[in-house]
């Protein structure tokens, strides 16, 4: 091999290696976005959810499946709203569209109403598992502060120590991260940003997800930097696997809160 020969060899190299580390950087969460997460006495009742599976601050897509389950906890009864969602398709920051799913709901009584979905397993290819992002959002109806800190029984869920609305910028958010309903020690919890408009950038992939470990109780807690819409992913990994051409694979279980933080004026 001459000297031109090594040297494109390890261009490309270098090339595949960073593409490689990239890929792994980037994170991608269920999304389930409301048109507005706090519904005043006289405002609109009605609610418009988008519902995808995304990179939030990069923009990027993923095609989305019909989700398992799809409902909302209202003074500690569920409501089935999975056969509501209707799908559509989301175009990113690329210009590519992926599939996703709409729900346009009306709030009828007060309190909080918990938004949650549970996705089909999604085989993630270069990790070589399966994911599953047991997702909610909290929606308080009409002043009514009561519901946020009820536990839906999901496999993997957070629970909210900090009420997950109302929130300034600078603000402490603070849950507890439990899996088969067992808090977890210890446990990476992603955040990121929904960087709706694509116009902030990040300086290096540590910024875009950031990374802290819950306490011995289970418990994380972070200070929200920015005013808009957060994810907070707790990541396990289940006990079960899965099958992926006649293989059996891990299965990651993600635990999926998102919350929303407002500029004080």
């Amino acid at each position: 091999m001459n000297r031109s020969t090594r040297l494109k060899a390890s261009i490309t190299g270098i090339v595949g290696a960073a593409v490689l580390f990239a890929g792994q950087a980037q994170a991608h969460f269920q999304m389930i976005i409301p048109s507005d997460d706090m519904v005043k006495q006289r405002e609109s009742r009605q609610l418009d959810l988008e519902i995808k599976f995304w990179h939030p601050f990069e923009g990027f897509g993923i095609n989305m499946a019909k989700p398992r389950q799809f409902g909302v906890m209202i003074s500690g009864r569920k409501h089935d709203l999975l056969d509501k969602l209707q799908p559509v398709r989301y175009r990113d920051m690329a210009g590519d569209v992926y599939d996703g799913f709409t729900l346009r709901y009306t709030l009828r009584k007060p309190g909080d109403h918990i938004f949650y979905t549970e996705p089909q397993p999604y085989w993630e290819e270069s990790e070589e598992s399966f994911l599953i992002q047991y997702t909610k959002v909290v929606v308080n109806g009409f002043g009514l502060e009561e519901g946020w800190d009820r536990e839906l029984g999901l496999r993997a869920e957070i629970v909210p120590l900090t009420r997950p609305y109302g929130l300034y910028a600078g603000n402490v958010f603070q849950g507890i991260v439990k899996v088969d309903g067992k808090p977890q020690a210890f446990s990476k919890v992603e955040i990121e940003y929904y960087n709706q408009d694509g116009s902030l950038k990040a300086e290096a992939d540590p910024l875009i997800t950031q990374v802290v470990k819950t306490d011995a109780n289970g418990i994380f807690t972070y200070a929200i930097p920015r005013a808009g819409w957060w994810t907070f992913a707790a990541i396990s990994t289940d006990d079960r696997t899965m099958e992926h051409a006649g293989k059996a694979y891990p299965v990651e279980l993600g635990a999926v809160i998102w919350v929303k933080a407002y500029e004080m004026k």
